[in-house]
């Protein structure tokens, strides 16, 4: 039997280059993704994500929320582990991450983190990326 690949839903800015640099980034990793050009900040309330974590898009896979940057593998490592949680969040906008590192950074790799969103809003660092 053919594995389906995990469906991605994600809403975005529609002029936000760098949105559709991180849908690319899903597709190349072996997601679906569902798009849609607007919605995100109602998609982030629906989903229980805090405001203060708000990026330019909001997407949910298997009922985990996902703001920002996340890179496709710590997608994968949530619905491996399968926390309790609301999902994942990048906030701001992080040069170096998926999405953010387009050739006009010129390999430029920022430090970040990558958050786990508690049921309760509060987050704890779920991997971090770039740290010396």
């Amino acid at each position: 039997m053919a594995q389906t690949k995990p469906m991605v839903e994600v809403w975005k800015d529609p002029d936000c280059g760098c949105c559709k640099d991180w849908v690319s980034h899903l597709e190349a990793s072996g997601f679906q993704v569902s798009l849609h050009d607007s919605g995100n900040s109602a998609a982030r309330t629906r989903l229980g994500v805090p405001e203060k974590l708000g990026s330019c898009h909001t997407a949910q896979i298997s009922g985990y929320a996902l703001e920002g940057h996340v890179p496709a593998r710590e997608i994968r490592r949530l619905l491996k582990e399968r926390p309790q949680a609301i999902g994942l969040a990048v906030p701001g906008m992080p040069v170096g991450a998926p999405g953010m590192d387009g050739a006009v950074y010129a390999g430029r790799k920022d430090p970040y983190d990558v958050l786990l969103i508690q049921r309760d809003g509060s987050t704890r660092v779920y991997q971090s990326y770039h740290r010396a």
